[in-house]
């Protein structure tokens, strides 16, 4: 079920040691208006293509659209998609105080799904799990955004998504926030962003 969605080469993306000096260089040389990295050598960017070469992720599929989600919301789709009990679902989103949930309850959930009945419910959790530790890693580190779930509502569509485009927007998105001048953390796949520094440097 995993492999057929497409994100099983996430499982086995290494995670390395990141360099914030390295990172926070390249964030200060990020400019938003053009989407690459000013540098002595002229400008750079990270690429579809260099997200598709290292990850391995379809970037030519369908684009999923993920609808922003109230708290409300995500208690329904974590109750409906994941079998927990309404309660369950809302001291989850209630201890983030938004629409996401640990990363280790994630764990659970999949972890004691072991009826056969439940091996869809068990796939979805550890995909939810997968894609937060990974394409969509926040800063907090301990937190997933419960949005992502709604992806893996039918796993037979799950590996027809751009999954390479998705994750290069993210990190558009989060490289246009670190670079502004208040800003002291960067979210995103930060193992992606570090190896796509180094290949640029090369």
């Amino acid at each position: 079920m995993i492999a057929a969605t497409g994100l099983s080469p996430l499982i086995r993306c290494s995670v390395i040691t990141t360099d914030p000096g390295l990172i926070s260089a390249f964030v200060e040389r990020w400019h938003r208006e053009t989407s690459t990295f000013h540098l002595p050598v002229g400008e750079l960017t990270i690429t579809l293509d260099d997200v598709a070469s290292l990850l391995h992720l379809p970037i030519t599929s369908t684009l999923h659209s993920f609808e922003p989600l109230v708290t409300f919301d995500a208690v329904v789709l974590l109750t409906e998609l994941l079998e927990v009990s309404p309660e369950e679902a809302r001291v989850e989103t209630h201890q983030a105080s938004r629409p996401h949930v640990r990363l280790s309850w994630l764990r659970e959930v999949y972890q004691n799904r072991c009826r056969a009945r439940r091996w869809v419910v068990e796939a979805r959790a550890y995909l939810l799990h997968l894609v937060g530790c990974t394409l969509f890693a926040n800063k907090s580190a301990t937190h997933v955004h419960v949005v992502h779930l709604e992806a893996f509502r039918d796993l037979a569509q799950t590996g027809g998504f751009s999954w390479g485009v998705a994750t290069l927007v993210h990190l558009y998105d989060h490289l246009n926030e670190a670079s502004q001048t208040p800003t002291r953390q960067m979210a995103s796949y930060i193992a992606l962003f570090q190896v796509n520094i180094v290949l640029l440097i090369i």
